[in-house]
């Protein structure tokens, strides 16, 4: 016998139908073994309840846990397709440590080549940040907010030891805000970065059943 773990489910979740458009190409098993890509709804209460919902399925036992989808970069320099990769979540309940932060910004790097991947705490908010707020987070020591993340890894280590990850598309910048004209350009950058990220998500599954050293 090899001691290898058997292959476990990989839970890949985010908010919106756009989002979960953009990772389409999910739902399938790969060698680290079957693949979930499932949509919560926006904002933290249903990211808490969809994660806690589907993970009591049996199927699903053991499941890595991978938040994912877009973000608003908190630190001036941060342009719309950038990437985000936590090395933990937060939000006023407590903070959840990622796993792997390392291998999945070099996956990252070799499979979108060219984009900036920052890595840091990854904040959540019940609301759409702008303005002020933005350097009021940063001042935490976050580098991006989001509205789901935290809520959902939380969810998940709560229901059961498991690793966990969250990856973002910077979408919206401290010099890129959505309200302003012309920022559809960006939302369409990030979104093309975000249909070329599940080779580096299924790197990091795989990477999990590899024996520790």
């Amino acid at each position: 016998m090899s001691g290898r773990p058997a292959p476990a489910p990989l839970l890949i979740a985010c908010a919106l139908g756009i989002e979960q458009f953009a990772l389409r190409r999910g739902g399938r098993t790969t060698p680290g073994g079957p693949v979930t890509v499932l949509r919560t709804g926006m904002g933290p209460a249903a990211a808490e309840r969809s994660v806690t919902r589907v993970l009591a399925d049996p199927a699903l036992h053991g499941a890595a846990v991978l938040a994912t989808g877009f973000c608003a970069g908190l630190a001036s320099g941060m342009h719309p397709g950038d990437l985000v990769v936590a090395e933990e979540t937060r939000d006023p309940r407590g903070s959840v440590p990622c796993v792997g932060t390392e291998l999945l910004v070099k996956e990252l790097v070799r499979t979108v080549p060219g984009r900036t991947v920052h890595t840091g705490p990854l904040t959540g908010s019940d609301h759409v940040v702008r303005g002020h707020e933005r350097s009021d987070l940063l001042a935490t020591g976050a580098i991006a907010v989001d509205m789901e993340s935290a809520a959902t890894l939380l969810s998940a280590v709560r229901t059961a030891e498991r690793p966990v990850a969250a990856v973002r598309v910077v979408v919206d910048a401290p010099e890129h805000e959505l309200v302003r004209i012309g920022t559809v350009r960006g939302g369409i950058s990030a979104f093309r970065v975000l249909r070329s990220v599940l080779p580096a998500f299924y790197e990091w599954h795989r990477s999990l059943l590899l024996p520790r050293r």
